[in-house]
Formats: C-alpha cells, sequence, structure tokens
C-alpha cells in the first residue's frame, strides 16, 4: 500500500500512530499463521480471536472479504479517525458511521473501495487500542 491516500482531516501524527498499529497487526497475523503451523516465528501474540474464530465462536470473514493487506486502507483509515474524532464521538454511532461514510466516499471513490465492503475493517481500525499491540 504505497499510493496512500487521505482524508482531508489526516495529520502526519497519524501516520506514525498507524505504522505502529500496522507492525501491531502483521504481528498479529504472523501468530496466527504459526498456530497454524506455517513456517513463521511464533511472536507470542493472543490467540483468543484465532481460536474462537477457529471453534466457530467468531464468525471467519466470508471469501471475498479484503486480506489484511488489501484491507490496510480501511484499518488505516479507522484507526485515524478515532484519533480525529474520538474526542467528539467517545463510541461508534450512526453519525460518526454517516460521517466517516461520507469521508471514505470521497477519498476512495473508486468502485473496488467502496465502503459497504470496507466498514467492518474501518470499524476494527476504529476499535483498535495500543493495549490490543501488547495482547
Amino acid at each position: 500500500m504505497d499510493n496512500k491516500t487521505n482524508p482531508q482531516w489526516w495529520t502526519k501524527d497519524y501516520d506514525s500512530a498507524w505504522d505502529r498499529v500496522k507492525a501491531a497487526f502483521a504481528r498479529d497475523w504472523d501468530q496466527t499463521k504459526q498456530h497454524f503451523g506455517a513456517d513463521v516465528p511464533d511472536t507470542d501474540q493472543n490467540v483468543v480471536d484465532t481460536v474462537s474464530q477457529a471453534a466457530g465462536s467468531d464468525p471467519i470473514p466470508p471469501r471475498g472479504e479484503p486480506v489484511r493487506e488489501d484491507a490496510e486502507n480501511a484499518y488505516r483509515y479507522g484507526y485515524g479517525a478515532k484519533m480525529h474524532y474520538g474526542s467528539k464521538y467517545n463510541t461508534w454511532n450512526d453519525d460518526l458511521e454517516s460521517n466517516l461514510r461520507s469521508d471514505w466516499d470521497t477519498t476512495y471513490p473508486s468502485s473496488q473501495s467502496t465502503w459497504d465492503r470496507n466498514r467492518d475493517a474501518v470499524r476494527r481500525g476504529w476499535d483498535y487500542t495500543d493495549k490490543d499491540a501488547n495482547r
């Protein structure tokens, strides 16, 4: 994802925070691959999400949903949006989602990057906290 497009409210501070979160997401993905037998190092990440998906307690994203690399802009957007809008919106709600959807549609007008396709990844980025990186 070298070609990053940002909403108008994006600042360089969000880039550095995103780089940290992106690394945490990558470690979590590597841990998941390791747990399923891939030849990658054990990153000592928490496996609760992986186990609950494998057990059927949590849904596994359907085929055709973006993988981590494909969803990076959505994760990044959601995480930056939390930094930008977090003081106005303590929780995800319809008003926030309407604002984010409008920003998304302006920032990513491509038909491949529709809000509906990326909404869940944006929400995961919004819900992500720095303490998640230490699990």
